[in-house]
């Protein structure tokens, strides 16, 4: 084990300098010129220039590479082109905001989705079964933002029941710790804060959470069938074990493995690509603010962000590998 994880671990610098070689090229590659965005199309050329030279875009692109990755291993993500703040503060003020939309929109996916995909392995061919992958299929099938605006104009508008926007009501002021706010507001014993927090979270976390929820339930559902089939499952049952028992302790632990990776690949998926959710519920995350960055050229943001969002998602994989040798342990890595 000690061995895969130290291979694992070797292997995520070359992954993250591939990965930022290719952000690099592809912002450098989209038409516009960021030091003429900063000072508006009445700059003169000169001037224009200057600032061309002050930021190094006069530069080779290779030396432009190699002076921005020194940095981002010095700890420095460098200055937005659009706000002037560094874009390590930038990450650091708005990330929290997108872990908590996707750990909320991840809890409601995989309770969902692994009771959707229960109930449909256990009643296969039945109405129950045709009836979860249904509502599977049309959770992958239709857009996040129609979902959003539907859940908007039904719940915030027709029935006031949810606010529209942001993270907590602007006549309440809530002491941050963490700046998770639901977790600040129960630290705090601001229960208050904590109702409207979680107000706040409930639609556009449900946005989010439909399509890995139906991914999940899909995945759960083809493993537990594949597993029911198998010898120990049909020993368990002639030794009279509950249904309920087999079907939980012994089936699931076993069709779980394949399951585990398509939550993590889902949750890497929600932590970058939470940005239609963000921008229509006006979530200040870092989904929203890459939007922003994008629209702008601002492309010291756009690296700095999607450098992040890619280390998190190979550290997540890792992640899920390890647990796997937990759960089932036939599994040896250091063969």
């Amino acid at each position: 084990m000690l061995a895969y994880l130290l291979k694992r671990l070797a292997a995520l610098l070359p992954t993250l300098v591939g990965i930022s070689l290719a952000v690099f090229l592809m912002i450098h590659l989209v038409p516009g010129d960021p030091a003429q965005i900063m000072l508006g199309e009445r700059a003169d050329a000169q001037t224009v220039e200057s600032l061309r030279r002050e930021m190094g875009l006069d530069r080779p692109l290779h030396v432009q590479f190699l002076h921005f990755f020194g940095d981002v291993l010095r700890g420095d993500l460098g200055r937005s082109i659009r706000t002037q703040e560094t874009v390590g503060r930038e990450i650091a003020s708005r990330f929290p905001a997108t872990v908590e939309l996707t750990l909320a929109a991840m809890t409601i996916a995989v309770l969902g989705g692994l009771g959707l995909g229960l109930l449909a392995a256990s009643r296969r061919g039945g109405p129950v079964d045709y009836a979860s992958m249904v509502l599977a299929t049309a959770g992958i099938s239709v857009p996040v933002f129609w979902l959003a605006l539907m859940l908007i104009y039904a719940f915030a508008t027709a029935l006031p029941l949810f606010p529209v926007s942001g993270r907590l009501s602007a006549h309440l002021h809530l002491e941050p710790i963490t700046h998770f706010y639901v977790l600040d507001a129960v630290l705090r014993g601001h229960w208050v804060a904590l109702g409207d927090a979680l107000a706040h979270l409930a639609l556009p976390a449900v946005a989010l959470s439909t399509i890995p929820m139906a991914v999940i339930a899909r995945m759960t559902r083809s493993s537990l069938l594949e597993v029911l089939g198998e010898d120990y499952i049909r020993t368990a049952r002639a030794k009279g074990m509950a249904a309920r028992q087999v079907l939980v302790r012994h089936a699931l632990r076993n069709a779980f493995i394949p399951t585990l990776t398509v939550i993590a690949l889902e949750f890497g998926y929600l932590l970058g690509g939470a940005i239609i959710t963000e921008t229509v519920f006006a979530w200040p995350g870092l989904g929203r603010w890459l939007f922003l960055a994008v629209q702008s050229r601002d492309f010291r943001a756009v690296q700095g962000g999607v450098l992040l969002l890619a280390s998190l998602f190979v550290l997540i994989n890792l992640a899920a590998d390890l647990l796997y040798a937990w759960l089932d342990p036939r599994i040896r890595y250091d063969r």
